[in-house]
């Protein structure tokens, strides 16, 4: 019932949203109301779509504890997430996983005087939904409920946040589930080139990009779990966002009733080191060998952050070269003109806590993996010598500006978006800044950003495929080296 609901609420919320983008670009600066069937529809130019969302209430109360608030009353139903200020770059060397498995349990294992099976009966009842996880840089937790079941769903989305119970067998249940998933991560190539390609860059031993392994999941104890929850977990280091069918008064006193008494705590400051840049960069160059139909691949390097200056260029010309699928540049040349992978694009992944990456990606028949990532390096070059032409441009722009409006799509896109912001240390306009940046940019900043911050000279490759040809056909980009990846016993 509950999902029902919320599919309702996504639908509603949706049309909305396809309504006002349509009727803002439907008629052409070209043409009039009484003359669209003239012209040639491939000259038409839009006007950029234009949106304003609602700005919620943010109450920070007594405890510390952030509370966004954005009535919605179209349907009986309330959404409050949390974001917590925790996660696994506070794992332990030895205890990688820790985090995790904290937040798999803090749902699973009972909390708040209620065994797991309590929990589970009364959130059944009421059709409540409550999901709780934690990651590398934050905690998260979600309640969905019927406005009239509020003040019962919210109490046990409360308890499990603040006092779990991590029951015992509850822990040995999801600690032998995560080594189990341990067991079949080598099963996957696409999985493994992931994962190794961020390790490369970052080293093994980085919060970024270290794994969780069987040795580490065996060592954690329940007492570890209890022990990671009271450090870390505090109401002055949560954010909750709170969407849907309430009356702000009301829901500020029930909030203040059910964690008004949680007393502050010690927040953790997320802090991850910046990796060490090499004086004298060369490509690295690895594989994997496995047995699959295709060698699967991944090639770049480290990045900018997403406060950087450039942030803005250089996620447009990535949106040219390889970002935006059908119309990009390694699309065209690699797939459509070649005829070399079916899947082929390239990412700019950037966060404001450690460095980003850029990446370049395909999967390819082994005996074109030479030609494909010598097609991935001269692009990255045209991009670094040559202007974008003023239609890729064009494009590029119009995509991410009628983009921007499904950012907030609804009440809870627009409340996660702010609790998001805050967390990072972002102003509350980010995005806003962002959408005019993009629209004043020119093809001299791009090409600019380009020469900057795409580097073929540092450039890490990591190929995963079959056969021993594999690292005959890679040794024209660098030294080769094999990456042995032993199955998980």
């Amino acid at each position: 019932m509950m999902q029902v609901i919320r599919n309702m609420r996504n639908v509603n919320r949706l049309s909305v949203v396809l309504c006002s983008t349509i009727m803002a670009v439907a008629i052409p600066l070209t043409a009039s109301a009484g003359n669209l069937g003239l012209g040639d529809p491939r000259q038409m130019t839009f006007k950029p779509v234009e949106f304003t969302p609602p700005e919620p209430d943010r109450v920070v109360l007594e405890n510390g504890m952030v509370v966004y608030l954005l009535e919605d009353h179209e349907l009986p139903l309330v959404s409050i997430t949390a974001t917590m200020r925790t996660g696994g770059w506070l794992d332990p060397a030895d205890k990688v996983g820790l985090a995790s498995l904290t937040g798999s349990i803090m749902r699973t294992g009972g909390g708040g005087g209620l065994s797991a099976e309590q929990v589970d009966e009364e959130l059944e009842q009421f059709a409540g939904d409550v999901g709780i996880s934690i990651g590398r840089q934050s905690g998260s937790a979600s309640l969905d409920v019927l406005s009239k079941d509020l003040k019962r769903g919210l109490q046990i989305f409360a308890g499990l946040i603040r006092t779990p119970a991590f029951e015992p067998a509850k822990v040995e249940l999801a600690k032998l589930q995560s080594i189990e998933g341990i067991r079949r991560r080598q099963d996957n190539p696409g999985s493994i080139v992931g994962r190794e390609f961020v390790k490369l860059l970052y080293g093994a031993d980085h919060p970024t990009a270290r794994e969780s392994s069987i040795e580490s999941v065996t060592r954690i104890t329940r007492e570890d779990l209890i022990a990671f929850h009271k450090k870390t977990v505090h109401p002055n280091g949560m954010m909750v966002g709170v969407t849907g069918d309430f009356e702000k008064t009301a829901m500020l006193a029930l909030l203040r009733e059910i964690f008004g008494d949680w007393k502050k705590g010690e927040v953790p400051v997320l802090t991850i080191a910046d990796v060490p840049q090499s004086q004298a960069p060369k490509p690295v160059v690895r594989f994997v060998n496995k047995d699959t139909s295709q060698t699967h691949l991944r090639v770049g390097h480290l990045s900018i952050k997403e406060q950087d200056p450039d942030y803005v260029s250089l996620a447009i010309a990535n949106d040219i070269l390889g970002g935006s699928s059908f119309r990009s540049r390694l699309f065209n040349d690699v797939r459509t003109k070649r005829g070399l992978a079916y899947s082929v694009g390239s990412r700019l992944n950037t966060g404001v806590h450690d460095q980003g990456v850029w990446l370049m990606r395909a999967e390819t028949k082994l005996p074109s993996t030479q030609e494909v990532i010598a097609r991935f390096v001269a692009n990255m070059e045209r991009m670094r010598t040559e202007l974008v032409t003023d239609s890729e441009l064009a494009e590029a722009k119009e995509a991410y500006v009628n983009s921007f409006v499904f950012s907030f799509a609804s009440s809870s896109a627009i409340v996660g978006r702010l609790v998001e912001l805050e967390y990072d240390g972002l102003p509350k306009d980010f995005l806003q800044q962002l959408r005019a940046r993009v629209v004043a940019l020119t093809k001299e900043e791009i090409l600019a950003a380009s020469k900057k911050h795409f580097h073929p000279e540092r450039l890490t490759i990591v190929a995963v495929g079959a056969g021993e040809a594999l690292p005959k056909l890679l040794s024209g980009f660098g030294e080769v080296k094999e990456v042995k990846v032993a199955p998980e016993r």
